[in-house]
Parts: C-alpha cells; sequence; structure tokens
C-alpha cells in the first residue's frame, strides 16, 4: 500500500477539497496524512465558543474530528497565522503564512514527506483554484518540499471550470437542483476569482476525474465537523444526496508533467 500526503491551506479545506479522494485512499487501505499551513483565525466565529476558547481552538477540534471521519492516520498542524483573502489588512502581517519562509516551510514539509515515504502529493493547482494567498502559498511550498523530498507524484487540486458550467447551466434550468446550490445561478465561473483569474482550469489542462461518489456520506459528514464554518442551514449540508453526489462526487486533479483531457482515472495507477 502506499502513503498520500495532503497538504492543505486551512482547516476544511481538506474535506471539501479533497474529502472524497482521502476516504477512497483510506478505505482502499492506503496510508493518509494530512498537513495543514494555517490556524484558520480569519474564518466565521461562531457564537458558542467557550470561556476562554478561541476559534483556533474550536478549528482544531473541528479538523480533527473531520480527519477522523475521512480516515486519515496523521494529521500535523503547521500553526502559521491565516493570511485573509487577497488585499486584507491581514496580508502584511509578519507571521500571516504567506510571509514566511519558503525553505523554511518547505523544509519542515519536506521532513514529514521522508518521514512517511511518500508515494504521492496533493496540493493546490497555480493560482490556488481561486487564488486564496495561503493556497497559492500552498503551491509554491508543497512544490519546493516535493522537489526537497524526491517526491514524483504531485497532483494539483483543482476546479473543473467546464464542468461547473455544466453544472450551472443545469441548475438554471432545473428549479430543484437551482434551489439546493445556493448561488450558483450567480457564480460565473468565467468570470475574476479572488486573485482577478478565473476559478480552476479548463477540463482540456485536467489530467485526472477522480470518481468519489462512493464516499459522499463521508465527505459530507466530514463537511459537518466543521460547524463553526459551514452551519446546519449551509446548502452542503441540504442537499439531497443525489444532488450532493451530482455536485461533489467528482474531484480533480492536474498531475504533474501530464497534459488534458480530463477522464476517469486513480492516483494510485
Amino acid at each position: 500500500m502506499s502513503t498520500l500526503v495532503c497538504f492543505h491551506a486551512h482547516p476544511d479545506d481538506e474535506c471539501l477539497a479533497t474529502g472524497g479522494t482521502i476516504a477512497r485512499a483510506s478505505a482502499e487501505g492506503h496510508r493518509v496524512v494530512l498537513v495543514v499551513a494555517t490556524d484558520g483565525a480569519y474564518g466565521e466565529v461562531p457564537s458558542d465558543l467557550q470561556p476562554g476558547e478561541t476559534l483556533v481552538d474550536r478549528r482544531f477540534k473541528e479538523v480533527t474530528a473531520s480527519a477522523e471521519v475521512l480516515g486519515i492516520s496523521r494529521l500535523e498542524m503547521f500553526g502559521y497565522k491565516d493570511s485573509g483573502m487577497t488585499g486584507w489588512p491581514q496580508n502584511a502581517d509578519p507571521l500571516a503564512f504567506i510571509n514566511a519562509d519558503i525553505e523554511v516551510v518547505a523544509n519542515r514539509l519536506a521532513a514529514i514527506l521522508r518521514e512517511e515515504n511518500t508515494d504521492a502529493l496533493t496540493i493546490y493547482d497555480w493560482h490556488g483554484n481561486y487564488g486564496h494567498p495561503d493556497h497559492i502559498a500552498v503551491h509554491k511550498i508543497g512544490n519546493r518540499a516535493a522537489s526537497l523530498a524526491g517526491v514524483k507524484n504531485v497532483f494539483e487540486m483543482t476546479t473543473n471550470r467546464d464542468a461547473f458550467r455544466r453544472m450551472r447551466e443545469m441548475a438554471l434550468s432545473n428549479p430543484e437542483i437551482l434551489s439546493e446550490t445556493e448561488g450558483i445561478g450567480d457564480f460565473d465561473p468565467d468570470g475574476p476569482a479572488d486573485d482577478g483569474n478565473p476559478m480552476g482550469e479548463p477540463e482540456s489542462a485536467i489530467s485526472h476525474r477522480v470518481d468519489v461518489q462512493k464516499f459522499c456520506d463521508q465527505k459530507k459528514l466530514a463537511i459537518a465537523c466543521h460547524k463553526s464554518q459551514i452551519t446546519d442551514s449551509s446548502f452542503f449540508l441540504n442537499m439531497t444526496d443525489d444532488i450532493f453526489r451530482l455536485a461533489f462526487g467528482t474531484e480533480w486533479f492536474i498531475k504533474q508533467g501530464e497534459t488534458g483531457p480530463a477522464r476517469d482515472r486513480w492516483l494510485f495507477e
């Protein structure tokens, strides 16, 4: 069996971006390690924080619960400060993840990659899928760490812009789907995301279309663990199982060194 290391920016990214892939890998007997770069301090602050409890404390508990649901064997939190979105004042914080020394962080990650004898590493695509500064930093640092540790199988998690466009068109023509996919009708996948680039990548640039439909129940349960960020009223949790599988039953990756178009493949082939 193989070892998969997933490098993510914030607590909750692991289930939204790669939850199905993680659950599938674990179910097949592979070892999965999750490394989270930041503390998620600039997420939504819930109203039920206990005396002395911080949002960082809560989000650590949530990601720990999510990791258990998905079958993750090891969780490592690097603890850098959340950098916030592009243009936020937090971008200038010297302790923010985006201001960390790339070589220092890459060596921390490379040490884990070597220790785990890593077969595959997931990061984000070149612009972090939607331009979040911390996601872009994960891309850069993950690549450097892979180089340092000699990991050859690097997979960039992305969003299939063409598939999202098809989903949006389907929703606009189907009131049931539209009612369960909050905001999809107002979101233009070809419009500028946080960094000014369109979300994700076109299908022609994506190498791996990973079927995770059998693991959508676990993915949904993992999302529900992040209650501070995703409330019970969230459309993620109120979709019917069929529509959730339609929206989130496929995960998309670009294997470095390979090209599209996207086709049905698995990370451990």
